[in-house]
């Protein structure tokens, strides 16, 4: 048995991720795999009622799981959003969860805004360093709210942090037979924090000599991302850089309702989620596009070894994009169910591709 804890989150999260646990649910009727999906309470409607975000207790339960599949959390009946902030963090932080991985794939040419370029064309992956650099929250105020503020920001690396992200992104590219990793970083500026990422890339590559090494200025690299994606394969970054280039991946893909991540450890329980926001004017009124919320699930089943069950989701999902079975922001004019059942309907009928 397999066992996903379901954390839905808040406003149009809970509607995708709903479509995404019953196409969970189709796969497995297809499959055989014996899919045990647990819904939990964590989001704002449960801190409102209870006064908890995410207690220890339930920290340590989802440990037992073999995945986490992760709705969008913000609602502002709590304006500091701090359930957000504690869920979410909460769980990469604690577990550890280093690896922030962002396919960027074209599934229809259509859906890219840049002119003249394919699906062969956009077909890379961004892996983001996921607890260190400047979303550790190191730092402070002085003299707060005079003329004379002062505010720090640190941005902490190590060696440990930014060796294991380059080698999980070579491990990748070696495991699906790609031929090159981009390291971007602002070391030119960023002189001490970023000159260690510039020597841990050194040393690593030699490691995978069949692998070309390839350094771009992050600034750089955006402007190449908009020019000619077809020469990225995998691209690994810190945590800010990689936040904002992962979002520009996105739009290249047909934009942020389609987009999957996942926060992983590798071998242990690990976090997946689109990354669309909770969009609360928009929940309830079955317009948010459930791909993004599928994909991510399809992210999670490949991670814990479901390879069969992630390529019919994928491959379902395609099939819907290509036939034009889609909500709005794709062109579509279907909505949140609507999309969702007719993913199902090529999952359980033969015809995702």
């Amino acid at each position: 048995m397999t066992r996903i804890a379901i954390i839905p989150g808040d406003g149009i999260g809970v509607e995708v991720t709903r479509e995404a646990v019953e196409c969970l649910r189709a796969v497995s009727r297809v499959t055989g795999s014996d899919l045990q999906l647990d819904a939990l309470p964590y989001g704002a409607d449960h801190f409102l009622k209870t006064g908890e975000t995410l207690p220890d207790a339930a920290l340590d339960s989802l440990r037992g799981y073999d995945a986490i599949l992760l709705g969008a959390l913000g609602d502002p009946r709590v304006p500091d959003n701090r359930h957000a902030a504690d869920i979410l963090l909460g769980i990469r932080f604690k577990l550890d969860l280093y690896v922030n991985q962002r396919p960027v794939r074209l599934l229809a040419d259509r859906l890219t805004p840049l002119k003249d370029r394919t699906a062969r064309d956009i077909d890379f992956v961004i892996f983001r360093e996921n607890t260190e650099g400047l979303y550790v929250g190191v730092g402070g105020f002085f003299k707060k709210g005079t003329p004379d503020e002062v505010a720090l920001q640190e941005d902490i690396n190590t060696r440990k942090g930014v060796e294991r992200i380059i080698r999980h992104a070579f491990e990748h590219a070696r495991g699906r037979g790609r031929r090159r990793v981009h390291m971007s970083d602002k070391s030119n500026a960023l002189v001490h924090g970023h000159d260690l990422w510039q020597r841990t890339f050194r040393d690593v590559a030699p490691d995978y000599p069949a692998i070309e090494p390839i350094h771009m200025y992050v600034d750089a690299l955006a402007m190449q991302m908009v020019k000619d994606p077809s020469q990225f394969e995998v691209i690994v970054t810190c945590n800010m850089f990689g936040d904002i280039l992962s979002d520009l991946g996105a739009q290249l893909q047909g934009g942020l309702g389609i987009a999957a991540s996942g926060n992983i450890h590798p071998g242990r329980t690990s976090l997946f989620e689109p990354v669309h926001g909770s969009a609360p004017k928009y929940a309830g009124r079955n317009i948010a596009n459930p791909m993004g919320a599928v994909l991510s699930a399809a992210m999670m089943l490949s991670e814990i070894g479901l390879v069969e069950e992630s390529r019919l989701l994928e491959s379902a999902v395609g099939g819907s994009v290509l036939a034009g079975r889609t909500t709005r922001d794709l062109g579509g004019d279907l909505g949140t169910r609507e999309v969702g059942e007719d993913i199902r309907a090529r999952i359980l009928s033969g015809r995702a591709s």
